[in-house]
């Protein structure tokens, strides 16, 4: 059975512990089978990016990766 969690895409949320402790913003997707969620401008790392049509040259780009649900909390407002 699937979990079910309080915090839905488009919440406000304030990341309560790690690297980014303290920091605020917007979750952009709910992965539920890691039991994680992905906040906008949280977590930052670098991704090799291969030259595509899009992306001409490649290189690095930084993409947020997953946070763990349990440590972020939902931010009234």
């Amino acid at each position: 059975m699937a979990t079910k969690f309080k915090i839905k895409k488009g919440d406000q949320v304030m990341v309560i512990a790690g690297d980014d402790k303290g920091k605020t913003g917007e979750v952009l997707h709910v992965l539920p089978k890691k039991e994680a969620v992905i906040v906008a401008g949280c977590k930052m790392a670098k991704k090799a990016v291969k030259p595509s049509e899009q992306n001409k040259e490649g290189g690095f780009a930084n993409v947020e990766m997953p946070i763990h649900i349990s440590n972020v909390k939902k931010v009234e407002g």
